[in-house]
């Protein structure tokens, strides 16, 4: 007989994941990043709205459906991102992927996409939302420009 394995170890000693236990128990359908299960309050929604904030600092996607109640949200800081990660174009599209399964277990389809800000995650998060199965109609850029407003803060000398 086989002597004991080590908890955490497969029969040649390397680590295992809780992805390889997951395919372990139910086959290759039990793959955790691409199912999308439907809600428990499920609100049935076809059509929404993706709003993303991309700040120098954060990237926030709220999702709502056309009349404005969210049903999906995300930030950089909720998905682990911590410190001049946050801002970056990888966390963006993290962040947006997120929401999006929240929103499709409500069984959104389609949405029109409205970003804000100066960040660098504006263009990863809208392919992201593209590359989830979300049919994208319309991309708009909703930053607020002042029609010579507030001072702004100065430039940066590097």
């Amino acid at each position: 007989e086989e002597a004991p394995k080590a908890e955490g170890t497969d029969e040649k000693g390397k680590k295992r994941t809780a992805a390889d236990v997951l395919l372990e128990l139910d086959g290759p359908e039990a793959d955790a990043s691409q199912k999308v299960v439907k809600a428990k309050g499920s609100k049935n929604i076809h059509s929404g709205i993706v709003h993303v904030l991309a700040t120098f600092n954060n990237t926030i996607v709220t999702i709502t459906d056309t009349r404005g109640n969210v049903i999906g949200w995300s930030t950089a800081g909720k998905m682990g991102f911590r410190g001049s990660r946050k801002s970056t174009a990888y966390a963006a599209q993290v962040v947006s992927q997120d929401a999006c399964r929240q929103a499709m277990s409500h069984g959104l389809k389609e949405a029109d996409v409205r970003v804000k800000g100066p960040g660098s995650g504006r263009e990863s998060a809208v392919r992201a939302v593209q590359g989830i199965g979300i049919d994208v109609k319309n991309i708009s850029d909703v930053t607020p420009i002042p029609h010579n407003g507030c001072r702004p803060k100065k430039a940066r000398r590097v």
